[in-house]
């Protein structure tokens, strides 16, 4: 692990775990054009690496298996994050990071990954669309990451984005 990126790492970990909504996963296609796709069952563990549900997603499958090189993005899109942000004309904290790094080939999930999004879904499935979204996951993909940038508006950021 570089030595800067992994004693951010926790800063990093934070951002993404603030991030309300799905993350972005971007790749590049057949043609060498950017694709985004939006995932919300992204972990990150402890040692700057991570893994995602590889679940309907066949355009973003298709694309790391030719190139496995990523971009993911996560940002605080929190309402009270925001509003006082904007009341307070500050933002006391990085509102997202982006992840650089590569994906590996998809492989069956471990027991305590499907745990983990048990833990995350367990609520949605309640109802009939949170049951068919997230109730058939098998395989996971592994995310390697060297290097992040965090998202920065300047005009509202102290120096240091943590």
């Amino acid at each position: 692990m570089p030595g800067e990126f992994a004693r951010q790492w926790d800063v990093v970990r934070d951002v993404v775990r603030r991030s309300t909504g799905p993350l972005a996963i971007a790749s590049v296609d057949a043609d060498g054009g950017p694709t985004i796709t939006p995932i919300g069952t992204v972990f990150l563990r402890d040692d700057c690496t991570g893994f995602y549900f590889d679940q309907y997603t066949e355009r973003l499958a298709n694309n790391l298996d030719r190139n496995p090189r990523v971009c993911v993005m996560a940002v605080d899109s929190g309402f009270i994050f925001w509003l006082r942000s904007l009341l307070t004309g500050r933002f006391r904290k990085a509102i997202g990071v982006r992840l650089y790094g590569t994906a590996g080939p998809r492989r069956p999930a471990t027991a305590e990954e499907l745990d983990a999004v048990q833990r995350r879904v367990h609520l949605s499935q309640l109802t009939r669309g949170g049951r068919a979204l997230w109730s058939d996951f098998s395989h996971v993909r592994d995310l390697t990451f060297t290097e992040s940038r965090f998202v920065r508006y300047p005009v509202m950021m102290p120096p240091d984005p943590a």
